[in-house]
């Protein structure tokens, strides 16, 4: 008889696990890194493994303020869009129990294939030309941003973090983030199948507070990765399960220490369903960090009526002499 489980995510955010059959990684797998495939079995952490004093949790949004179109002299049209985007750390003191904004940064761009593209100053914003080659492609803008959000993390983190080493939580993959010391990635929404099933029941197997061994990644961005369940209602097979992820630059021992660090570190963060329509895997301090970022981007109706303004002076024709 076939069981059924809701999953416990507002569906308007999409689904926890969003992997059809079909999104089977094709991705080179090693799971021997902690146990052998054959030894699978699902994990805690051992009793001398205690959460760090000191927790940087990284984030960062973006937002499309408008959409564009160039004309240049050649008569040739050029797609482009105002995009804001912003960083920033929360600090989180676990002896203390306390979380506090440790710093935030703001940028806006152009991001436009023309040649021939200036910045555009709306109001008191300017938005700075990030001209790209290639093919005049609307469909190319939109990740053109990821880039420059993801060197704003970049810069936040390290600025906040200095030369301690206290552990760093980036939202999401770690991707060209790997830089980064005693660092992991987050991953909330489950998008692709890297195990095979019988691996896989192992995972789905998982208890709060357990995690899967390490296995470690051929991807572009390959790491070490490993699933972990946080403590929540009992629901679908994937619910309150995230990815985490470190940087094959650390010996293999290093990341199975960070794996049970992450394990009595993460599941303290974890948010509650009547909060938080993405709970668990929404943790408290991205939320909060989240909603502040946002609000500094400014608001968007301002922002496009301002550009608008900006692109209606650029056409406007000079008057007679």
């Amino acid at each position: 008889m076939t069981e059924y489980f809701i999953d416990n995510w507002d569906p308007a955010y999409g689904a926890s696990f969003e992997a059809a059959p079909v999104s089977q990684s094709t991705a080179q797998i090693n799971t021997d890194v902690e146990l052998p495939a054959a030894a699978w079995r699902p994990l805690t952490a051992p009793p001398t493994v205690r959460a760090p004093d000191v927790v940087l949790l990284v984030d960062g949004v973006r937002r499309i303020d408008a959409t564009l179109w160039t004309r240049e002299e050649d008569g040739t049209s050029h797609p482009g869009l105002a995009a804001s985007y912003a960083a920033g750390v929360v600090r989180c003191d676990l002896r203390a129990g306390a979380a506090t904004l440790a710093g935030t940064l703001v940028e806006r761009g152009l991001f436009t294939t023309s040649p021939t593209a200036t910045d555009i100053e709306a109001g008191s914003v300017r938005y700075g030309v990030r001209q790209m080659a290639g093919a005049p492609d609307p469909a190319r803008l939109v990740p053109a941003v990821q880039g420059p959000l993801t060197a704003l993390e970049v810069a936040i983190s390290t600025s906040v973090r200095g030369e301690s080493e206290d552990l760093l939580v980036l939202d999401g993959p770690l991707r060209n983030r790997r830089q980064l010391s005693r660092t992991i990635g987050y991953v909330k929404t489950q998008q692709s199948q890297y195990l095979d099933a019988t691996l896989t029941k192992v995972v789905t197997a998982l208890r709060p507070g357990e995690r899967s061994p390490v296995f470690l990644m051929g991807t572009a961005w390959g790491g070490y990765s490993w699933y972990l369940r946080l403590p929540g209602p009992a629901g679908a097979p994937w619910a309150g399960i995230v990815r985490v992820e470190c940087t094959t630059e650390i010996p293999a021992q290093e990341a199975i220490e960070l794996a049970d660090l992450s394990l009595v570190t993460l599941p303290r963060f974890a948010s509650n369903p009547y909060k938080d329509p993405r709970a668990p895997q929404n943790l408290i301090p991205i939320a909060g960090l989240e909603r502040r970022l946002r609000a500094l981007l400014g608001d968007s109706r301002l922002l496009h009526r301002a550009l608008t303004l900006a692109a209606a002076r650029s056409t406007a024709v000079p008057a007679a002499l």
